[in-house]
């Protein structure tokens, strides 16, 4: 097996990490890749750093938005240069262990899925121990993931050739599970890697956010993107409250 991976990563003033995350990426196991960046108009040395990284490494590809439009369009325009068979993501101060591609590639083997996602380490910016060990669940179906979304941006792997390119909705928050729940209307499951294989770098401020925006957001994904009824909607809201507090404070 050598099939092609894409890896989309959305750049915006990223210069603090961008260069590590990179690195991650080349320490892969697993050598045939390519890393497709999509910077958002940065205003730092997002640039500058890729372009020096992408001059000793022809896998890194890099492409600019003309204007500044959120991570959304970012992955989008990333997506749709991907010609990979599969397709995963890494976020632009997120961090990949070696082996996750090839980790990755044989549990779609083992469960003859088309999509798998990891677990995850939880560290502060410095990488320092700040929440346990995010461990995921052996399966989730699509109504799984509207009362709790275990598949971080971090470890979702998709297998497009059998599941065709699709597109993360453009809305403010939420961007990400819109584009699994299209994959697994589909499919019946995303099958779980329980072992940690990347880490989640935990801002100070991601712990801090505005309660009654988040709810907000999750409201407006039941019943705008989802079309989601009144009550089935406050059913996976409740949910989503006491699996979220567990997630973040269990």
């Amino acid at each position: 097996m050598n099939e092609l991976v894409s890896i989309v990563t959305p750049v915006y003033n990223s210069e603090k990490h961008i260069e590590e995350t990179i690195k991650s990426v080349q320490s892969q196991t697993y050598g045939n890749w390519e890393h497709i960046l999509v910077d958002d108009c940065s205003s730092d040395k997002s640039e500058l750093i890729i372009r020096a990284c992408q001059a000793k490494d022809s896998r890194i590809k890099f492409h600019q938005l003309e204007k500044n439009s959120g991570a959304g369009v970012a992955r989008n325009k990333a997506i749709g240069m991907a010609e990979g068979k599969y397709l995963t993501f890494l976020d632009a101060d997120d961090l990949w262990f070696p082996t996750f591609i090839q980790t990755s590639l044989n549990a779609q083997k083992t469960y003859k899925a088309s999509f798998v996602f990891a677990s995850y380490k939880r560290l502060d910016e410095n990488l320092s121990p700040l929440l346990k060990d995010f461990i995921v669940p052996k399966k989730v179906s699509y109504h799984d993931v509207l009362k709790s979304n275990p598949i971080s941006c971090l470890t979702a792997f998709i297998n497009i050739d059998e599941l065709g390119k699709k597109y993360m909705p453009l809305i403010r928050k939420r961007q990400d599970l819109g584009l699994w729940v299209q994959y697994l209307k589909e499919v019946d499951y995303a099958f779980g890697i329980l072992e940690p294989l990347a880490i989640y770098r935990i801002r100070e401020d991601s712990l801090s956010r505005d309660k009654k925006k988040v709810l907000k957001y999750q409201w407006e994904f039941y019943r705008k993107v989802e079309k989601i009824g009144f009550f089935q909607s406050l059913y996976y809201i409740l949910n989503w409250m006491f699996r979220g507090f567990l997630k973040y404070y269990n």
